[in-house]
Protein backbone atom coordinates (compact mmCIF):
# COMPACT_ATOMS: atom_id res chain seq x y z
CA UNK A 1 0.00 0.00 0.00
CA UNK A 2 1.46 3.74 -0.98
CA UNK A 3 0.38 6.13 1.16
CA UNK A 4 0.50 9.62 -0.54
CA UNK A 5 0.79 13.09 1.56
CA UNK A 6 -1.90 15.70 0.57
CA UNK A 7 -0.18 18.39 2.08
CA UNK A 8 3.51 18.99 1.13
CA UNK A 9 5.78 18.38 4.62
CA UNK A 10 7.33 22.09 4.13
CA UNK A 11 4.07 23.52 5.05
CA UNK A 12 2.95 21.24 6.95
CA UNK A 13 5.92 21.56 8.97
CA UNK A 14 6.00 25.56 9.05
CA UNK A 15 2.06 25.80 10.07
CA UNK A 16 1.52 23.04 12.29
CA UNK A 17 3.79 20.62 13.51
CA UNK A 18 5.54 22.95 16.04
CA UNK A 19 1.73 24.52 17.39
CA UNK A 20 0.24 20.93 17.51
CA UNK A 21 4.16 19.70 19.63
CA UNK A 22 3.61 22.62 22.12
CA UNK A 23 -0.01 22.53 23.11
CA UNK A 24 0.52 18.51 23.38
CA UNK A 25 3.60 19.54 25.52
CA UNK A 26 2.16 22.31 28.07
CA UNK A 27 -1.09 20.29 28.00
CA UNK A 28 0.74 17.30 29.66
CA UNK A 29 3.22 19.80 31.81
CA UNK A 30 1.63 18.40 35.13
CA UNK A 31 3.74 15.46 34.38
CA UNK A 32 6.96 17.26 34.94
CA UNK A 33 5.87 18.85 38.72
CA UNK A 34 4.50 15.21 39.67
CA UNK A 35 7.67 13.82 38.49
CA UNK A 36 9.82 16.03 40.47
CA UNK A 37 7.66 14.90 43.49
CA UNK A 38 7.87 11.75 43.14
CA UNK A 39 12.01 11.81 42.37
CA UNK A 40 11.89 13.72 46.10
CA UNK A 41 9.48 11.17 48.12
CA UNK A 42 10.99 7.86 46.28
CA UNK A 43 14.57 8.97 47.34
CA UNK A 44 16.08 9.39 44.01
CA UNK A 45 17.45 13.06 44.62
CA UNK A 46 19.63 12.19 47.20
CA UNK A 47 20.36 7.89 46.17
CA UNK A 48 22.25 9.72 42.91
CA UNK A 49 25.48 11.06 43.64
CA UNK A 50 28.24 12.22 41.22
CA UNK A 51 29.41 8.70 39.86
CA UNK A 52 26.60 7.05 37.63
CA UNK A 53 25.09 3.95 38.96
CA UNK A 54 23.18 1.83 37.31
CA UNK A 55 19.11 1.54 37.10
CA UNK A 56 18.97 -1.78 38.23
CA UNK A 57 20.96 -0.65 41.50
CA UNK A 58 19.51 2.41 41.90
CA UNK A 59 15.99 0.46 41.98
CA UNK A 60 16.94 -1.92 44.44
CA UNK A 61 18.70 0.24 46.57
CA UNK A 62 15.13 2.35 46.28
CA UNK A 63 13.02 -0.73 46.95
CA UNK A 64 11.28 0.46 43.65
CA UNK A 65 10.25 -1.60 39.99
CA UNK A 66 13.08 -0.62 37.72
CA UNK A 67 10.92 -0.38 34.99
CA UNK A 68 8.83 2.47 36.32
CA UNK A 69 11.68 3.63 37.50
CA UNK A 70 13.24 4.31 33.84
CA UNK A 71 10.17 5.86 32.47
CA UNK A 72 10.20 8.08 35.67
CA UNK A 73 13.50 9.18 34.91
CA UNK A 74 13.21 9.45 31.35
CA UNK A 75 10.87 12.14 31.59
CA UNK A 76 12.63 14.16 34.14
CA UNK A 77 15.73 13.40 31.34
CA UNK A 78 13.85 15.83 28.73
CA UNK A 79 13.75 18.77 31.32
CA UNK A 80 17.75 18.48 32.26
CA UNK A 81 16.85 16.68 35.58
CA UNK A 82 19.22 13.79 35.80
CA UNK A 83 21.09 12.74 32.99
CA UNK A 84 21.92 8.83 31.63
CA UNK A 85 25.21 7.82 30.98
CA UNK A 86 26.21 4.53 29.72
CA UNK A 87 27.03 3.54 33.37
CA UNK A 88 24.60 4.82 34.68
CA UNK A 89 22.33 7.83 35.85
CA UNK A 90 23.65 10.82 37.32
CA UNK A 91 22.85 14.37 38.28
CA UNK A 92 22.89 17.58 36.56
CA UNK A 93 23.35 20.98 38.26
CA UNK A 94 19.32 21.27 38.23
CA UNK A 95 18.55 17.48 39.90
CA UNK A 96 20.85 18.47 42.01
CA UNK A 97 18.98 21.16 43.62
CA UNK A 98 16.47 18.31 44.65
CA UNK A 99 18.95 16.91 47.41
CA UNK A 100 18.54 18.51 50.49
CA UNK A 101 22.30 18.37 51.16
CA UNK A 102 22.90 21.09 48.56
CA UNK A 103 23.53 24.64 49.53
CA UNK A 104 20.90 25.78 46.81
CA UNK A 105 18.21 22.85 47.69
CA UNK A 106 14.71 23.75 46.48
CA UNK A 107 13.83 20.19 47.67
CA UNK A 108 10.83 22.01 50.10
CA UNK A 109 10.04 24.37 47.86
CA UNK A 110 9.50 21.84 45.34
CA UNK A 111 7.62 19.93 47.33
CA UNK A 112 5.24 23.20 48.73
CA UNK A 113 4.33 23.84 45.25
CA UNK A 114 3.52 19.90 44.60
CA UNK A 115 1.48 19.51 48.07
CA UNK A 116 -2.22 17.73 47.23
CA UNK A 117 -4.19 20.95 48.24
CA UNK A 118 -2.24 22.59 45.02
CA UNK A 119 -3.65 19.30 42.97
CA UNK A 120 -7.41 19.91 44.12
CA UNK A 121 -6.77 23.16 43.33
CA UNK A 122 -5.72 23.85 39.74
CA UNK A 123 -8.83 21.89 38.30
CA UNK A 124 -10.72 25.03 39.42
CA UNK A 125 -8.77 28.18 38.04
CA UNK A 126 -11.75 28.73 35.56
CA UNK A 127 -13.96 29.49 39.03
CA UNK A 128 -11.01 31.90 40.11
CA UNK A 129 -11.12 33.46 36.47
CA UNK A 130 -14.79 33.76 36.53
CA UNK A 131 -15.04 34.75 40.15
CA UNK A 132 -13.12 37.51 40.21
CA UNK A 133 -12.87 39.10 43.70
CA UNK A 134 -14.15 36.41 45.45
CA UNK A 135 -11.40 33.53 47.95
CA UNK A 136 -12.27 30.66 46.15
CA UNK A 137 -10.39 28.48 49.07
CA UNK A 138 -12.27 30.11 51.38
CA UNK A 139 -15.05 29.48 49.38
CA UNK A 140 -14.64 25.88 49.32
CA UNK A 141 -12.70 24.80 52.39
CA UNK A 142 -14.44 27.41 54.99
CA UNK A 143 -11.50 28.59 55.97
CA UNK A 144 -8.43 31.12 55.57
CA UNK A 145 -5.37 29.14 53.44
CA UNK A 146 -3.11 29.10 55.90
CA UNK A 147 -5.67 28.55 59.50
CA UNK A 148 -6.98 25.51 57.58
CA UNK A 149 -3.43 24.23 56.97
CA UNK A 150 -2.42 24.16 60.09
CA UNK A 151 -5.30 22.74 60.92
CA UNK A 152 -5.70 19.73 58.74
CA UNK A 153 -2.36 19.85 56.63
CA UNK A 154 0.42 20.40 59.75
CA UNK A 155 3.38 19.23 57.80
CA UNK A 156 2.78 21.04 55.03
CA UNK A 157 3.02 23.98 57.25
CA UNK A 158 6.35 22.62 58.16
CA UNK A 159 7.75 21.90 54.08
CA UNK A 160 6.28 25.42 53.55
CA UNK A 161 8.58 26.96 56.64
CA UNK A 162 11.22 25.54 54.99
CA UNK A 163 10.80 26.14 51.50
CA UNK A 164 10.52 29.59 52.50
CA UNK A 165 13.93 29.50 54.12
CA UNK A 166 15.28 27.88 50.83
CA UNK A 167 14.05 30.63 49.18
CA UNK A 168 15.51 33.10 51.46
CA UNK A 169 18.92 31.63 50.73
CA UNK A 170 18.49 32.73 47.01
CA UNK A 171 18.06 36.06 47.74
CA UNK A 172 19.12 37.45 51.00
CA UNK A 173 23.24 37.88 50.19
CA UNK A 174 21.92 40.04 47.51
CA UNK A 175 19.52 42.10 49.61
CA UNK A 176 21.88 42.75 52.14
CA UNK A 177 24.68 43.58 50.26
CA UNK A 178 21.73 46.07 48.19
CA UNK A 179 20.65 47.75 51.28
CA UNK A 180 22.17 50.90 53.25
CA UNK A 181 21.06 50.30 56.60
CA UNK A 182 24.07 52.51 58.08
CA UNK A 183 22.55 54.54 60.92
CA UNK A 184 19.66 51.95 61.18
CA UNK A 185 19.09 51.12 65.09
CA UNK A 186 16.62 48.29 64.78
CA UNK A 187 15.22 46.39 61.96
CA UNK A 188 11.47 44.29 62.33
CA UNK A 189 11.41 41.35 59.85
CA UNK A 190 7.88 41.19 59.48
CA UNK A 191 6.31 37.45 58.61
CA UNK A 192 10.18 36.59 58.49
CA UNK A 193 9.44 32.99 58.79
CA UNK A 194 12.39 31.20 60.41
CA UNK A 195 14.85 34.17 60.04
CA UNK A 196 16.96 33.72 57.81
CA UNK A 197 16.97 37.21 55.99
CA UNK A 198 16.99 38.79 59.58
CA UNK A 199 20.40 36.78 60.25
CA UNK A 200 21.53 37.72 56.66
CA UNK A 201 21.21 41.08 57.29
CA UNK A 202 22.61 41.61 61.14
CA UNK A 203 25.55 39.62 60.16
CA UNK A 204 26.16 42.15 57.09
CA UNK A 205 25.34 45.13 59.94
CA UNK A 206 26.69 44.21 62.66
CA UNK A 207 25.25 47.30 64.79
CA UNK A 208 22.26 46.31 63.59
CA UNK A 209 19.56 45.09 66.26
CA UNK A 210 16.69 42.77 64.43
CA UNK A 211 13.41 41.69 65.77
CA UNK A 212 12.05 38.64 63.86
CA UNK A 213 7.89 39.02 63.66
CA UNK A 214 5.62 36.00 62.48
CA UNK A 215 2.95 33.65 63.58
CA UNK A 216 3.70 31.21 66.46
CA UNK A 217 4.55 27.92 63.75
CA UNK A 218 6.94 29.71 61.86
CA UNK A 219 8.95 31.28 64.93
CA UNK A 220 8.91 27.85 67.01
CA UNK A 221 11.99 26.62 65.34
CA UNK A 222 14.08 29.71 64.11
CA UNK A 223 17.65 30.34 62.61
CA UNK A 224 20.31 28.59 65.01
CA UNK A 225 21.77 31.99 64.79
CA UNK A 226 18.98 33.95 66.78
CA UNK A 227 18.15 31.23 69.24
CA UNK A 228 19.58 31.77 73.09
CA UNK A 229 23.74 31.12 72.67
CA UNK A 230 23.35 31.37 69.01
CA UNK A 231 25.57 33.61 67.25
CA UNK A 232 23.38 37.13 66.72
CA UNK A 233 21.11 36.11 70.14
CA UNK A 234 22.07 39.55 71.91
CA UNK A 235 21.26 41.56 69.02
CA UNK A 236 18.05 39.88 67.76
CA UNK A 237 14.56 38.83 69.57
CA UNK A 238 11.87 36.89 68.68
CA UNK A 239 8.37 37.85 68.79
CA UNK A 240 5.50 35.92 68.18
CA UNK A 241 3.26 38.14 65.66
CA UNK A 242 0.17 38.24 63.13
CA UNK A 243 1.03 41.03 60.96
CA UNK A 244 -2.58 41.05 59.76
CA UNK A 245 -3.71 42.03 63.47
CA UNK A 246 -0.60 43.90 64.51
CA UNK A 247 3.11 44.54 64.64
CA UNK A 248 4.27 44.47 68.48
CA UNK A 249 7.72 46.04 67.47
CA UNK A 250 8.68 49.34 67.44
CA UNK A 251 11.81 49.89 65.22
CA UNK A 252 13.74 52.21 62.72
CA UNK A 253 12.95 50.52 59.62
CA UNK A 254 10.30 47.48 58.57
CA UNK A 255 10.80 44.51 56.27
CA UNK A 256 8.07 42.64 54.33
CA UNK A 257 10.26 40.47 52.16
CA UNK A 258 8.05 37.87 49.82
CA UNK A 259 4.80 38.16 51.90
CA UNK A 260 2.65 40.92 50.72
CA UNK A 261 1.21 38.35 48.16
CA UNK A 262 -2.01 38.47 49.82
CA UNK A 263 -5.53 39.71 48.37
CA UNK A 264 -5.45 43.68 47.90
CA UNK A 265 -7.13 44.39 51.42
CA UNK A 266 -4.75 41.90 53.45
CA UNK A 267 -1.34 43.67 51.61
CA UNK A 268 -3.07 47.28 52.87
CA UNK A 269 -4.00 46.08 56.27
CA UNK A 270 -0.36 44.57 57.01
CA UNK A 271 1.34 47.83 55.73
CA UNK A 272 -1.16 50.23 57.77
CA UNK A 273 -0.23 47.44 60.72
CA UNK A 274 3.21 48.45 60.73
CA UNK A 275 2.48 52.29 59.49
CA UNK A 276 0.80 52.36 63.41
CA UNK A 277 3.75 50.40 65.09
CA UNK A 278 6.12 53.09 63.49
CA UNK A 279 7.99 56.24 64.97
CA UNK A 280 7.66 59.33 61.89
CA UNK A 281 10.90 58.87 60.98
CA UNK A 282 10.26 54.78 60.38
CA UNK A 283 10.84 53.31 57.06
CA UNK A 284 8.96 50.21 55.58
CA UNK A 285 10.79 47.88 52.75
CA UNK A 286 8.78 46.04 50.17
CA UNK A 287 10.93 43.03 48.56
CA UNK A 288 9.54 41.29 46.06
CA UNK A 289 9.62 39.87 42.83
CA UNK A 290 7.55 42.37 40.24
CA UNK A 291 5.86 40.18 37.27
CA UNK A 292 6.47 43.29 34.85
CA UNK A 293 10.18 42.85 35.21
CA UNK A 294 10.85 39.77 36.43
CA UNK A 295 13.86 37.73 34.74
CA UNK A 296 12.13 34.50 35.87
CA UNK A 297 8.68 35.18 33.90
CA UNK A 298 7.10 31.74 33.55
CA UNK A 299 7.50 31.36 37.52
CA UNK A 300 6.46 34.83 38.16
CA UNK A 301 3.22 34.57 36.19
CA UNK A 302 2.71 30.39 37.40
CA UNK A 303 2.79 31.12 41.23
CA UNK A 304 0.73 34.46 40.64
CA UNK A 305 -1.88 31.72 39.35
CA UNK A 306 -1.09 29.56 42.40
CA UNK A 307 -1.98 32.56 44.86
CA UNK A 308 -5.01 33.33 42.85
CA UNK A 309 -6.00 30.18 44.27
CA UNK A 310 -4.71 29.28 47.75
CA UNK A 311 -4.74 32.98 49.12
CA UNK A 312 -6.61 35.22 46.25
CA UNK A 313 -3.61 36.68 46.50
CA UNK A 314 -1.17 37.94 43.34
CA UNK A 315 2.25 38.52 42.21
CA UNK A 316 2.69 41.88 41.88
CA UNK A 317 3.68 44.70 39.48
CA UNK A 318 5.30 47.12 40.00
CA UNK A 319 2.20 50.09 39.54
CA UNK A 320 0.04 46.97 41.73
CA UNK A 321 2.44 47.28 44.50
CA UNK A 322 2.93 51.64 44.78
CA UNK A 323 -0.43 51.77 44.38
CA UNK A 324 -1.05 49.56 47.50
CA UNK A 325 1.60 51.01 49.43
CA UNK A 326 0.21 54.80 49.01
CA UNK A 327 -3.37 53.31 49.81
CA UNK A 328 -1.85 52.12 53.07
CA UNK A 329 -0.99 56.14 53.93
CA UNK A 330 2.78 55.41 53.21
CA UNK A 331 4.42 57.60 50.72
CA UNK A 332 6.31 55.75 48.00
CA UNK A 333 10.30 57.05 48.28
CA UNK A 334 11.02 54.99 45.17
CA UNK A 335 11.95 50.98 43.68
CA UNK A 336 15.43 49.14 43.13
CA UNK A 337 16.26 46.44 41.56
CA UNK A 338 18.16 43.80 43.77
CA UNK A 339 19.24 41.30 41.24
CA UNK A 340 18.87 38.64 40.24
CA UNK A 341 15.48 38.20 41.19
CA UNK A 342 14.00 41.00 43.64
CA UNK A 343 12.93 44.88 44.04
CA UNK A 344 13.00 46.88 47.02
CA UNK A 345 9.74 49.31 47.60
CA UNK A 346 11.05 52.27 49.98
CA UNK A 347 8.49 53.60 52.02
CA UNK A 348 7.55 56.32 54.48
CA UNK A 349 5.11 57.25 57.01
CA UNK A 350 3.28 59.91 57.05
CA UNK A 351 2.37 61.97 60.09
Amino acid sequence: MTIVSSTPPSEFEDTSTAAITTLREIALAAAAPAALRAAIRTGVADAVGDAPVPLDRLAKELAVDAGVLGRLLLNLEQYGVFARTPDGYTHTATSRLLREDDPHSLKYWVLWVTEPWAWELWPHLDEAVRNTGKNLFEEKYGAEFFAYLHKEWPDSTEIFNRSQTELSRLTSAALAEALDLSGVRTLADVGGGRGYTLSTLLEANPGLHGTLVDLPAAVAHPDPRLRPGGALASRSRVVEGDCLRRIPVEADVYLFKSILEWDDERTVTALRNAAEAARPDSRILVATNLVDDSPEIRYATGIDLLFLLNTNGRRHTRSGITGLVERAGLRVEGVSAVRPLLHVVEAAVRR
